[in-house]
């Protein structure tokens, strides 16, 4: 594991299990399998839709409020059962997503836009979320654990290999002493 990747996952080790971002900041990094929130705040209470999405989900949402619903037609499949609104009575404007067990997939940039009572009126945040495996886990990387594994199988099928050579070695000696 390279030092920049073990010096990132030990920090996040001090994270707690929910993250929040503020309003003025634009990126988080999460471990996989926490739950996040994304903040994001609407100037007013007179919100009319939110649409939390994501660039590379085509015409899907991470979660869409309209009309005073959620709409799940429309949530891209991967984050149903996964996000919700921190406030669902979105008090003082706040639209926060909160997302469930995330994981790398979950990477991207997520936009938030609010629209609000009054012609034109509309709030948007913008938050890049990144999402690392902890350390221990292998995520497909032969960097970190597989090494080891592919290691002991190979030490097991030499070790397998010299117990069948030297049965054979001794069952031969053993002919030849008869």
């Amino acid at each position: 594991m390279s030092a920049v990747t073990a010096s990132l996952c030990s920090t996040l080790l001090f994270v707690g299990l929910f993250v929040f971002v503020s309003a003025d900041q634009e990126n988080i990094t999460a471990k996989s399998g926490q739950n996040v929130t994304l903040t994001c705040r609407a100037p007013n209470s007179n919100i009319r839709a939110i649409e939390w999405s994501r660039a590379d989900l085509g015409d899907k949402y991470v979660l869409l409020y309209r009309d005073g619903h959620f709409d799940a037609a429309n949530q891209h499949p991967s984050f149903k059962n996964r996000s919700d609104l921190q406030d669902r009575q979105m008090k003082d404007g706040d639209v926060s997503l909160i997302l469930k067990n995330v994981m790398t997939a979950d990477n991207g940039t997520y936009k938030c836009r609010v629209i609000m009572s009054g012609t034109n009126n509309e709030h948007i945040c913008n938050i890049t979320l990144s999402v690392v495996d902890p350390p221990g886990q292998t995520g497909g990387d032969t960097e970190d654990g597989s090494v080891g594994l592919i290691v002991g199988l190979v030490v097991s099928a030499v070790l397998l290999l010299a117990v069948v050579v030297g049965f054979l070695i001794y069952r031969k000696h053993q002919k030849g002493v008869l």
